[in-house]
Order: structure tokens, then sequence, then C-alpha cells
């Protein structure tokens, strides 16, 4: 009797088992199509993606809506002391920092343009630091270190996109790079067109132009600040620079 009882368990064991490999391996519904059909062969590969995609989501939302926001936060609340030695035309320590200051936390050592630009990279007051930079470096006679900084900024302002742009152009000048000057004011001038940024840069254009010969070219800037921006304060004595261009180039 003992025999047959235990035979019987063995029996209904191996019954449960194949029963759950029956369950397991059931048939996937003939009737099932399209999107229904694709989940339930790829169940396993659908969960993993679905499951890493919501990570992802929420990855970008946590640093498009907390972490880059503190980032700015953090970026504006450096840049105030080097902005204010910039104002008061002390380049070197702008662009370097490691002056003491008082904060709101107490006592500290400010950062400079070049480290805030470094640290805050993907801020939009990361990219100004670099702009910054560049002009103290362009003050302060470093031209090729004021193009590498200046080159970094990617804002979109009106006033400050294509004065970084001309300052590019002047680094070419004092570097007696008159074509690379010419090439990047036409570009701060076409920039953003407005009555002060546009005329300014159309009429260093014309003057490098000049120095290089090019007397239709400058002719070409000079007229365009008459025709386009005649109330601008480089129109005022415009028709004495396409005199001279028109004399010099017989044209």
């Amino acid at each position: 009797m003992a025999d047959l009882k235990e035979e019987t368990t063995v029996d209904n064991n191996e019954q449960n088992q194949v029963e759950e490999t029956v369950e397991t391996k059931r048939p996937i519904d003939p009737s099932l199509q399209g999107i229904q059909l694709f989940y339930e062969q790829n169940k396993k590969m659908v969960t993993y993606l679905g499951g890493g995609l919501l990570v992802l989501i929420g990855a970008f939302c946590f640093f498009k809506l907390y972490y880059l926001p503190e980032q700015e936060k953090e970026a504006v609340n450096e840049i105030f002391w080097a902005e204010n030695l910039f104002q008061r035309d002390s380049f070197n320590m702008a662009v370097k920092g490691g002056a003491m200051v008082m904060s709101a936390d107490g006592q500290k050592q400010m950062k400079g343009f070049e480290q805030i630009a470094e640290e805050y990279s993907m801020t939009k007051t990361g990219s100004l630091a670099n702009y910054y930079a560049g002009i103290c470096y362009l003050r302060t006679g470093n031209f090729e270190k004021a193009i590498e900084f200046l080159g970094k900024y990617d804002g979109n302002d009106a006033t400050i996109a294509p004065i970084a742009i001309g300052a590019i152009g002047d680094c070419n000048m004092e570097l007696n790079r008159i074509d690379e000057a010419v090439k990047y004011y036409s570009k701060a001038a076409n920039k953003s067109e407005n009555g002060f940024t546009s005329p300014l840069y159309l009429k260093k254009a014309g003057f490098a132009n000049e120095l290089n010969g090019n007397f239709s070219e400058a002719l070409n800037n000079y007229e365009r600040i008459r025709k386009e921006f005649p109330k601008s304060a480089e129109a005022q004595d415009i028709d004495k620079n396409i005199a001279k261009v028109k004399a010099e180039g017989n044209l």
C-alpha cells in the first residue's frame, strides 16, 4: 500500500509539472493581429523596452525641470561678482576670479568668467560667461584667447550675438588677418539687422575692405549704411566714405 501511495504521489507531481508546462507554452491566439500579435510574440522585449523608456523619460524630466534650472540659478548668482568687475574694467580679475566676496552664505572666493563657463556650460549664463571672457581677453590684448572664448558663445541675443561675432573680427584685425576680419564683420552685420550693430559692423567691414584694396566691396558696405540705416550714427558722415572709395577705386 505504501508503494502504491508513493507511486500515486509521484504521478500527481509529474501531472502538475506537465500542466504547468502546457500552461506556460500555451499557443498564441491565431485571431490576434497587428500590435496585439506583436505584443504576444515579444512580451519580454516590450516589457524591457517600456521600462527603459520610462527611465529615460524620468531622467530627461529631472534634468530639464530640476537639474538645469538649479544650475542656471547657481550660475546667475556666481556671475554677478564677475560682471561687477567687468563693468569696472577689472578684466583680469573678472575672467580669472579669486577675489573674496560676501555672499548670502558668508564670505567666499568668487568665480571668474572662465570657471563659470566651464562649470555651467549647459546653461545660458555659462554661454554668456564665454562672451564676457572673450571680451576680457580682447581688452587685455590676448586676441587668440579672445577668439577661442567668443567662438563658444552660442546665444541668440539680438545685441550680444552680433557683438560676439564682430569682436572676433576685431581680434583678427589686430592680428592683421584682414580677410578673416571682413568675414566676421559681414557676418555680424547680418546676424541681427538693427540700427545699432548692423551699421557699426558694415562700417568696420568697409574699412577692412579698403585696407585690402577691395574698394567695390567697401563701397557696397557704405552704401548699405546710407540706404538701410540712414538714421544711424555711422550714416552721419557716410557720404565722405563713399566719395573716398569711389576716388580710390576709380568707381
